[in-house]
């Protein structure tokens, strides 16, 4: 007899559906499905926090040196003509006339302007870095979109649910063993009288 659940699918559907469910749960905080798929998010979820609060604090903090674009006063990047032959020989300091027309320049092309800055970073310690790509098995990276139309695509932006794990969600239960969601049922959905539940993280 099997240990797990199928859930009426294939192991790729199955796979597929129960690493969306656990990534929505941890990103959300809370979501509603069928009382026997919550059941199986569970289980996955409860372990993942586990091991994201044994790792939380396994890293080390070390300063690099980060090559990142300059920004004009909007926010935009900055750009400069330069040769196309010889790329050190800058032939304008702006792509952009008084007006904002972009100008052109014979044998130029238009390059970002980059500066150099210190930063620093967490570097994972082997074994935080081990659960994180145990956790990863599991979770996968959301695109936050914003709700206004105007410059969506362009201020769309990949989170990772891992790092939420680890900074957000594993603190927040550090003093905690188990127990990390619970399960309240809402009722019978219609159409097929499946009982629905809310799976949230407590």
């Amino acid at each position: 007899m099997a240990k797990y659940r199928k859930l009426g699918r294939t192991s790729a559907q199955r796979k597929a559906l129960l690493k969306n469910q656990v990534t929505a749960l941890l990103y959300h905080g809370k979501i509603v499905t069928t009382a026997a798929k919550a059941e199986e998010v569970q289980k996955i979820a409860e372990k993942l926090i586990t091991l994201a609060i044994k790792e939380k604090d396994n890293y080390e903090t070390v300063k690099v040196q980060a090559k990142v674009a300059q920004k004009d006063k909007d926010g935009n990047r900055v750009k400069q003509i330069v040769d196309k032959n010889d790329p050190s020989k800058v032939l304008s300091e702006t792509a952009h006339d008084k007006d904002g027309k972009i100008i052109r320049v014979e044998n130029g092309k238009t390059v970002t302007v980059y500066k150099t800055e210190e930063k620093e970073i967490k570097k994972d310690l082997p074994s935080r870095l081990h659960a994180r790509r145990q956790i990863e098995k599991f979770v996968l990276p959301v695109t936050e979109v914003p709700t206004a139309v105007a410059g969506r695509k362009k201020n769309s932006k990949t989170v990772s649910v891992t790092n939420k794990l680890f900074d957000e969600i594993a603190p927040k239960y550090a003093g905690r063993n188990g127990g990390y969601t619970r399960i309240v049922k809402i009722g019978q959905r219609k159409g097929d009288a499946a009982m629905q539940v809310l799976i949230e993280l407590v």
